[in-house]
């Protein structure tokens, strides 16, 4: 099962940062053995919020030209603060660093003024036809795929 924790990407400014923002519903199955009487976000939803938008950042700032982005590494993870449904989580990240293979960013997660969560996440970059050339057309529809998602998400550039 593949999950969208980005429900809206508020400021983006490719090779710099993004901030995104995770809505979070009673409506989401996982929150009712999570924990029953008292539902909260799990912990590892949020650092997959927060990887979640440094992919997209990593996307933008590299014009779409890998279809697989991974977390790589996750460093110094600190929990603060749980989110429960009616709750917003803000995800701001920074690039620290774009090699050709890998991006180093300086993530963290606010509800309200509190901070949820931090981490330090290094996310890899692939296409699957570097290793298996009879791969390109599973690139191109995942290609497709996530810039068909990021117009959902992305601000209104017109606005």
């Amino acid at each position: 099962m593949k999950f969208c924790l980005v429900d809206r990407i508020t400021e983006l400014t490719p090779g710099k940062s993004i901030s995104t923002i995770k809505n979070v519903s009673l409506a989401e199955e996982y929150l009712q053995d999570h924990f029953p009487g008292f539902s909260v976000l799990p912990g590892v939803l949020m650092v997959e919020a927060m990887v979640q938008s440094c992919a997209w950042l990593s996307r933008a700032t590299d014009q779409f030209a890998f279809s697989t982005i991974l977390l790589k590494q996750a460093r110094a993870v600190k929990f603060n603060n749980f989110l429960k449904p009616g709750q917003t989580l803000c995800i701001s990240a920074t690039l620290k660093n774009n090699d050709a293979d890998t991006a180093t960013f300086q993530a963290s997660g606010t509800v309200g003024e509190l901070s949820a969560v931090s981490a330090k996440l290094v996310l890899s970059k692939t296409n699957l036809a570097d290793r298996r050339p009879d791969m390109s057309s599973a690139d191109e529809r995942l290609l497709a795929s996530m810039k068909e998602l990021f117009e959902q998400i992305r601000p209104d550039e017109s606005a």
